[in-house]
């Protein structure tokens, strides 16, 4: 009997193991698989001009989009005389774009407001409450302001993260004046002495103008409230969502001054090169990168941990 229960036991353990290897490469897995693998045999017959459009055609697959792709090939190409020295330039060319400075600019001894903007269905809530639990374990008090008043149950799903995170809500019945709403915020997290204020907008179409206008008022508000811009604006993106990203990015940059890109549904797709296009195109650096659907996956993004990923 003794033995029996050992065995199941170790069985068990075994299951356990398999199960968590799983849940901790998923994440990474489709960016893996996807270009890495493809480019990994593509110089095995020397830098030809065939390999050399066989990999802009994979970049452009990839939605690092047609300019994104002749930028980067190009700055390869100087560099490498063989097939060999092909795929290391490329992904330290990666990494050098993505590179710099990404962190969230959190500032301490004061108030740090990060408002966070999106088009519908990007996962903008989900990643506000992953942000706030992040913030809150590393020991920060966090306030969050649903100025989110037009779609159903906002409040009520701002209400269940704040409860993961521990952190605090200020939010207003449905239909109520978002910029209203956010400055409450900024002076509930003063006057409590909360380190960091993030406030919740309503996803909107980036090509709707009187939408857009609204996302701008309530920047102006925040600012008035706290006596300066927002030290983040962040842009939450769908990894999927392909070279439409680059007109949400520009769209939202040109109303309200994106300082960074949250990246979600990574874990999904086997593609990301959006970041890349953006970037390149917009100068907005990626902060952040949803790698799942629990409430701690959510990770500093790591320029050489992407280029490798992506690149193999």
């Amino acid at each position: 009997m003794v033995i029996a229960v050992i065995v199941v036991a170790f069985l068990l353990a075994g299951v356990a193991l398999f199960i968590v290897r799983r849940g901790r490469s998923a994440a990474t897995a489709a960016t893996a698989d996807g270009l890495g693998s493809k480019v990994k045999g593509l110089f095995s017959g020397g830098a030809t001009d065939d390999a050399w459009a066989r990999l802009e055609d994979l970049l452009i697959r990839a939605d690092v989009g047609p300019k994104g792709a002749a930028d980067l090939l190009a700055r390869v190409k100087r560099r490498v005389s063989s097939g060999a020295e092909a795929r290391q330039a490329l992904r330290e060319e990666v990494e050098a774009v993505l590179g710099g400075e990404t962190g969230l600019n959190v500032k301490d001894g004061e108030l740090t407001v990060v408002m966070v903007v999106g088009v519908n269905g990007s996962g903008k809530t989900t990643t506000i409450g992953k942000l706030a639990k992040r913030l809150g374990d590393s020991g920060l008090s966090v306030m969050l302001a649903g100025s989110d008043t037009f779609r159903a149950a906002a409040g009520e799903q701002l209400d269940v993260w704040a409860d993961r995170s521990r952190a605090q809500v200020v939010r207003q019945a449905r239909g109520a004046d978002p910029a209203s709403v956010a400055f409450d915020g900024v002076k509930s997290a003063q006057a409590r002495g909360s380190d960091v204020l993030i406030v919740d907008t309503a996803g909107r179409l980036h090509t709707r103008t009187p939408l857009m206008d609204e996302l701008d008022k309530v920047k102006r508000v925040l600012a008035k409230a706290a006596g300066r811009d927002p030290q983040e604006v962040l842009l939450v993106l769908d990894a999927s969502t392909g070279q439409n990203g680059i007109s949400q990015a520009r769209a939202f940059t040109e109303a309200v001054g994106v300082t960074g890109v949250a990246l979600t549904k990574l874990d999904g797709t086997a593609k990301g090169g959006i970041v890349l296009a953006v970037k390149e195109e917009l100068g907005v650096p990626v902060k952040l990168v949803g790698t799942g659907e629990g409430p701690a996956d959510l990770e500093l993004f790591d320029a050489k941990a992407f280029a490798e990923r992506m690149i193999g």
